[in-house]
């Protein structure tokens, strides 16, 4: 997932299964980037076209996961495990 403020609402980047989605996780990871693993969240995703915004039906918990993320990056929360 990717967030621009300047868009409606968070979109589906990268996805995949097997092979590919091991070297989307390792390509993040290699960027510095916060790989967050949830099998729902991620059932839910793969249902949403590549580069397409979230549906307002997940915009609730990708906010609190957003949330989660961007204190964790400002260091007000200490690490602990993100929202289910």
């Amino acid at each position: 997932m990717s967030y621009d403020d300047k868009d409606g609402a968070p979109r589906v980047v990268a996805k995949g299964y097997g092979q590919l989605a091991d070297t989307i996780v390792r390509a993040a990871e290699e960027n510095g980037l916060y790989v967050h693993e949830s099998r729902e969240l991620v059932g839910l995703l793969m249902q949403v076209d590549l580069d397409a915004h979230i549906p307002p039906q997940l915009y609730v918990a990708v906010a609190e996961l957003l949330a989660w993320l961007y204190r964790l990056e400002s260091r007000e929360l200490p690490q602990a495990a993100p929202p289910a």
